[in-house]
């Protein structure tokens, strides 16, 4: 895909925080369409938010309205014949982007995954963010529920969005045969935000996001704060972090101090010297796990999105952000964080020299050595052309949906935690 991010004016935008928020806001959209909704996402579970996503879209699939979901073969691996059944039976399209394969039980195609969380509602609203579709978003789930992020927009960015969604879902599903699609007009400006799609992948677009990142990084003035999920970028983003800290720009990351998988405080914990030292601020989220994916720069620049700052983000996953340019949203957005920081946060002091600096420099320059080649090593890795595979209905009639099992809150057996 050779298109290039730019940005759109006359655009609204409203934060979306955590499931309680983001849930509603997309079902009742998607019960509200007349047209078309296409879906993207990573994860997918059958337990209740899988189950109510799934209701919707079959309410929204008997008024004929045209649906599209695309789920990661990797992220949403073990859904039903029931659940999938019931889906085509009604007309909706679903595709498996690189569908999982086993050997002895386990899955090893955990490389290039399609990370990204987009929904459009028939050209006039659209959700892009870091929640996916599974019960461990909303805090009844327990300490284990995920802290994140999303947006809903609406304005002449919608389009922009739904041609790039468009072009993924037509990426390549086997024997697929063409379908005729709606013709929207541009959406009418509705606010003032300046709004742009940034998106990664392995071909054309590896880098756009960190770029945009660091770009912004070079120009901020007084305040950065970046909250997100799985940190250990690259050696030129921790240098723009640095630098801006050192020419006064109040810099703080806001990282996981529960985190879902203990590798990755480890990490990210490799880098807080090299950080500290440079006059970098970190809190670590201590509530539950920190699952978001955004960021907030002086009084106008902020972004909301699918991608962490880490290698598989940054070097290997299909994934999806929105920037954004508005003193209200960024506001706002500055507001959420920093009442995450003065209340659910503890802060990393830096440590005494240690009693073994030598090997502590030691370690520090090896670590900094990966962070600083690590994107070359992802472009050679092991790889193959990933495949978009349509998902076929099963020989026997679908059953009716899963109302059973909506009282099942707790999601599959076999869990993704980084989503």
């Amino acid at each position: 895909m050779s298109r290039r991010p730019r940005w759109t004016a006359g655009n609204a935008v409203r934060l979306l925080e955590n499931g309680e928020a983001f849930f509603p806001a997309v079902f009742e959209a998607i019960r509200n369409a007349r047209h078309e909704v296409l879906l993207e996402t990573f994860i997918l579970f059958e337990d209740k938010v899988g189950l109510a996503l799934h209701a919707a879209l079959l309410e929204a699939a008997a008024r004929g309205v045209q649906i599209d979901v695309m789920v990661d073969g990797f992220g949403s691996p073990d859904l039903s014949s029931e659940f999938t059944g019931s889906l085509l039976a009604a007309g909706v399209r679903l595709r498996s982007f690189d569908p999982s394969w086993r050997l002895f039980g386990r899955r090893f195609n955990v490389l290039r995954r399609m990370h990204r969380k987009i929904v459009v509602v028939d050209g006039e609203t659209a959700f892009v963010g870091g929640i996916n579709y599974s019960a461990d978003h909303l805090a009844d789930y327990g300490p284990e529920a995920k802290q994140d992020y999303s947006v809903m927009l609406r304005g002449p960015v919608v389009q922009t969005i739904r041609e790039f969604a468009l072009a993924a879902i037509r990426g390549g599903a086997r024997g697929e045969p063409p379908l005729p699609r709606p013709v929207f007009a541009t959406p009418a400006a509705e606010g003032p935000v300046q709004a742009m799609l940034v998106t990664r992948d392995n071909i054309e677009h590896r880098s756009d996001i960190e770029r945009q990142y660091r770009a912004a990084l070079r120009s901020a003035r007084h305040s950065v704060i970046i909250a997100n999920a799985y940190f250990f970028p690259g050696w030129r983003f921790l240098k723009e972090l640095r630098r801006a800290a050192r020419r006064g720009v109040d810099v703080r990351l806001v990282l996981q101090g529960t985190p879902d998988m203990p590798i990755v405080k480890t990490a990210a914990g490799l880098l807080y010297d090299h950080l500290l030292r440079g006059g970098v601020k970190i809190h670590e989220y201590c509530d539950r796990p920190m699952h978001g994916k955004v960021a907030v720069i002086d009084d106008d620049w902020a972004t909301v999105g699918s991608s962490n700052l880490d290698p598989l983000s940054l070097s290997l996953n299909l994934e999806a952000n929105v920037i954004l340019r508005d003193r209200g949203f960024a506001a706002e957005l500055r507001a959420r964080l920093q009442h995450l920081i003065r209340h659910s946060c503890q802060e990393v002091q830096p440590e005494p020299a240690p009693r073994w600096q030598l090997w502590m420099r030691m370690r520090s320059y090896f670590v900094l050595r990966f962070a600083q080649r690590f994107p070359l090593w992802a472009r050679v890795l092991p790889t193959h052309a990933p495949r978009l595979e349509l998902v076929e209905a099963p020989p026997t009639p679908a059953p009716a949906p899963l109302a059973a099992a909506e009282a099942d809150g707790g999601g599959n057996a076999q869990r993704v935690s980084a989503g």
